[in-house]
């Protein structure tokens, strides 16, 4: 099964016999204070820097968050939409928890979104599903509910279940689903990770569908995350995660996926690895 997210001259597809697609979180003012007073002022400039860092890291889609407290968040969405879309081709995950934020920033976006994210509650999917369904969205829905996170990778294939079956009622194609599995992190539950690799295994095959998280979730608490995180992701990808929100920036994690793309047969006699190689010998040596 093929997810296709479009700006308004490239394509992303999302699938277990394509390479991996690596979604940039950076665009993000969580934890970002300097960011997020930027943002209160009207200063969008750091979003440029950020988009430039991501691509040349080697993105493939860039998530865009704007949740920042004391600002209006569906407007400040749907400039930076608009900003983001001036400085690449590349799609754009749109990422908000309010539902006026999505609306503003999905009528802003030129081109197929990705949504980020829905929940197994019936409130938000009965609340969000229109919007995607209106503007032809790819949704990402999370594999939790009310009751909060499922402890076991059989109580999240049952939400992803319940979540397939609102998503047809509405008349969305499964293509245009994305399953987050939730990465939690290992250093609060040495099993935490099993759990995660397990539920991508259930969720493929059972529904074959499309799956992304947030991949730096798994090392969190921990030292050296970005080792913990480049080991990670080639696993999930083997169980069947075919995206990531990730630190496009980080050259170690990136490379890993890239060679886990090889090493699965999702890289076509290594053009993509030798491209991403010869990519950033230019880079390196335009920065010199």
């Amino acid at each position: 099964m093929h997810s296709i997210l479009k700006s308004a001259s490239k394509e992303v597809v999302l699938g277990n016999d394509v390479p991996f697609v690596i979604i940039g979180e950076r665009i993000n003012p969580t934890g970002r204070k300097k960011f997020q007073e930027q943002l209160r002022a009207g200063d969008l400039s750091q979003i440029e820097i950020d988009v430039q860092q991501q691509v040349e890291g080697g993105a493939d889609v860039l998530d865009v968050n704007m949740g920042v407290p004391l600002t209006d968040e569906p407007e400040l969405l749907s400039k930076a939409i608009k900003l983001v879309q001036s400085k690449t081709d590349l799609p754009i995950c749109i990422d908000s928890s309010v539902i006026e934020a999505l609306d503003a920033g999905l009528k802003a976006y030129e081109g197929k979104a990705l949504v980020n994210s829905m929940t197994g509650e019936d409130d938000r999917m009965e609340a969000i599903l229109p919007l995607v369904k209106e503007h032809n969205a790819v949704i990402m829905a999370l594999s939790n509910d009310e009751t909060g996170i499922p402890a076991t990778a059989k109580e999240r294939l049952d939400i992803t279940e319940k979540i397939v079956r609102t998503v047809e009622k509405f008349g969305i194609p499964l293509e245009d689903l994305v399953i987050d599995p939730l990465a939690m992190t290992v250093g609060a539950d040495t099993e935490a990770v099993k759990i995660t690799l397990e539920t991508i295994h259930l969720i493929k095959d059972r529904f074959g569908l499309n799956m992304s998280m947030g991949a730096s979730n798994v090392s969190f608490g921990l030292p050296n995350r970005h080792a913990v995180n480049a080991s990670f992701l080639p696993m999930a990808m083997a169980a069947g995660l075919t995206s990531a929100i990730m630190d496009a920036r980080t050259k170690e994690i990136v490379t890993s996926v890239r060679a886990a793309d090889l090493l699965l047969g999702n890289d076509a006699w290594g053009a993509n690895w030798i491209s991403a190689f010869r990519s950033q010998q230019q880079i390196g040596r335009a920065h010199v």
